[in-house]
């Protein structure tokens, strides 16, 4: 056979499989819809006297129908050694069947079978952004090996290689970038969707998009471990894992089935006994009571609720560690928050800039600039790149440049010495009276002040501070009125607490705190308020984290951040946190209506069984259509 006739002959193989896969997700659903179609083909059949062909059409129903959740029931129940709702269906199936009823058992294989079909959709649904992630991860990259290139699978990448990355490809896998500049689209991981600039020692992260430039970059971790990998993992486990509120309707419905399987077994004989009843009526009704005292609704009540809830969070960027962080949240009382990096930027910011008046103020940057620019202090990086935005000349290296650690630094200009650092290094009088005393009255506004000095004196003062997140204030109110107490926990001075405090809206604040004393003042949080969130970098916060009843990280896309709290916010965006509260009560709230309609069904339909006043058909829609309506509620949370 030659190699055309090979490839013609597996042709309608790969159509084949092509075919089936596409439709194998709807399976279920095909299979309750064409039940659906055989029982409207058995009932003509049966009103056409033709009973025996419109009983194997009914089995046929039965079978094709059931089978998928008849499957699902039998195995839960050899692996639990517990009865489960299927099982409940299954006999009631066949017990409407014993009895004649076969359009009724029929139509209850079908409402069930198409619930079951909606309930996976549901599942299927929720795990839509995990596929979607899962696509974003390309399988091949272009390495470079000594010069030479070479495509090969991305799971063969080990740490220490370098790869090329051109316009328009994503990232095969986490580095940092060793040649070249680009814009990086971040979505993705962060869900910003303004394009991030990345250079020479930039990190970068498997599944971004590399919009503009070639890059070069080093890989930095194996596939496995990659960021993006993390985020598909940690939605996986939090969908597998379950809330207490699921867990209780597990347990509560292996007691529960055992409960009406004995009732049922009574309501044969006793009402015949007691009641008078017809051997046929009080078989009849004990179907019924099969059917509609079957918890599937209210089983129904809470997984798809919770899948959707979560599903709608990862597509938003909010990360949920499992069923019960998210159910917890929405009994939300009070929330801790670090101040730098959280309420603020964490990057520190020249605010004031004051001169003495022979002085002009570029002049004054561009000396100060250029001490600091040779300085390793954190804050002199904020004040040179300040004074870079202000002046149109370049910075020079100074004479006899001397860091004085924990003091300051001093250089020479033209044989004039300049002093730039503390108070004391400057001298304390005289900087303290400068411009009647300036300097105390902004350090009070929670402002570092640092001051320079020529061979006049004092020649200026510069101010610095952690800047609050334009975003915070917004954040904070939205957190109040949800009704949750604010608290600020800093390492700062009193002074910078309490400006950051009064500018962020927090309700309170508690100043000077190592991580053991936020561990305590969680604890005294959660005594007096119960439920508590910390919210925090996910580093040097780690044990607050987890001492709060919900650890809240700050991600950004951190590792760290993914590893240590309960709820982790992909890009350091506050107020997701109060939209993962409403998230939360709203998914509680659907529960609950869930839970409380489901019941009241139940109640109504067993009622009026026990006074005649309902019929087998009847008592199936009502009961499988309480379960479709609370599956369809469930869905309401995968909107925006």
């Amino acid at each position: 056979m030659t190699t055309d006739t090979k490839q013609l002959a597996q042709q309608p193989a790969e159509c084949s499989t092509s075919w089936f896969e596409r439709i194998k997700p709807h399976l279920e659903l095909i299979a309750a819809l064409f039940s659906g179609v055989l029982i409207v083909v058995g009932w003509l059949l049966a009103k056409n006297g033709m009973d025996t062909p419109s009983i194997i059409i009914y089995l046929a129903a039965f079978v094709i129908g059931g089978y998928a959740k008849a499957k699902e029931g039998i195995q839960d129940t050899i692996a639990d050694k517990e009865l489960n709702v299927e099982m409940l269906m299954i006999f009631a199936a066949i017990g409407s069947a014993i009895i004649g009823y076969w359009t009724e058992g029929a139509i209850l294989i079908f409402i069930f079978a198409l619930s079951g079909a909606l309930e996976t959709y549901t599942m299927n649904k929720s795990h839509k952004e995990i596929s979607a992630l899962m696509d974003l991860q390309p399988e091949e990259a272009l390495r470079i090996t000594n010069g030479y290139e070479e495509v090969v699978s991305v799971s063969n990448l080990i740490v220490g290689d370098t790869i090329l990355v051109k316009p328009g490809e994503r990232v095969p896998s986490d580095g940092k970038i060793t040649e070249g500049r680009t814009n990086i689209d971040e979505a993705a991981i962060t869900g910003e969707s303004f394009p991030v600039s990345k250079s020479i020692d930039d990190e970068v992260f498997a599944g971004t998009v590399n919009l503009r430039g070639t890059i070069n970059v080093e890989i930095t971790k194996p596939t496995s471990e990659t960021l993006f990998q993390k985020i598909i993992t940690l939605v996986q486990s939090a969908q597998s894992e379950k809330s207490p509120s699921q867990l209780f309707i597990e347990q509560f419905e292996g007691k529960y089935v055992k409960i009406v399987l004995t009732v049922v077994a009574l309501m044969m004989f006793v009402p015949h006994f007691a009641l008078s009843w017809s051997w046929t009526e009080t078989f009849y009704r004990a179907m019924i009571l099969l059917v509609v005292a079957s918890p599937c609704a209210l089983v129904a009540s809470i997984m798809p609720a919770t899948l959707s809830a979560i599903s709608n969070g990862a597509r938003h960027g909010i990360l949920f560690k499992g069923g019960v962080h998210l159910e917890n949240l929405g009994n939300l009382k009070a929330i801790a928050l670090d101040k730098t990096g959280t309420l603020t930027k964490g990057k520190p910011e020249v605010t004031d800039v004051i001169i003495r008046e022979d002085l002009n103020e570029e002049d004054f940057l561009f000396h100060i600039a250029s001490v600091e620019n040779y300085s390793n202090h954190p804050l002199a990086t904020s004040i040179v790149r300040y004074a870079k935005t202000k002046m149109d000349r370049e910075i020079i290296k100074p004479e006899d440049m001397e860091d004085i650690s924990g003091n300051g630094v001093q250089a020479y200009f033209n044989g004039v010495l300049w002093q730039v650092g503390k108070a004391d290094f400057v001298g304390r009088s005289e900087a303290e009276r400068f411009q009647n005393g300036m300097a105390l009255t902004l350090a009070e506004q929670g402002k570092t002040v640092v001051y320079a000095r020529d061979d006049k004196g004092i020649a200026g003062i510069l101010t610095l501070k952690d800047v609050v997140r334009e975003e915070t204030i917004k954040a904070i109110e939205d957190l109040k009125h949800e009704g949750i107490h604010t608290v600020m926990l800093t390492g700062d001075s009193h002074n910078t607490a309490k400006a950051i405090a009064s500018e962020s809206h927090i309700d309170a604040y508690i100043a000077e705190c190592l991580p053991e004393t936020k561990v305590d003042e969680v604890k005294k949080l959660k005594e007096q308020y119960g439920t508590v969130a910390m919210v925090g970098d996910g580093i040097n916060d780690a044990p607050a984290l987890a001492t709060a009843s919900v650890g809240i990280a700050m991600g950004e896309g951190t590792d760290v951040a993914l590893e240590t709290a309960d709820v982790v916010l992909m890009k350091n965006d506050l107020p997701r946190i109060a939209e993962a509260v409403k998230l939360s009560k709203k998914m509680n709230q659907i529960i609950k209506q869930n839970v409380i309609f489901s019941i009241s069904v139940i109640m109504v339909l067993i009622l009026s069984n026990f006074l005649q006043f309902l019929d087998l058909p009847f008592g199936v829609i009502g009961h499988e259509g309480s379960t479709i309506l609370v599956i369809l509620n469930s869905l309401r949370l995968l909107r925006n």
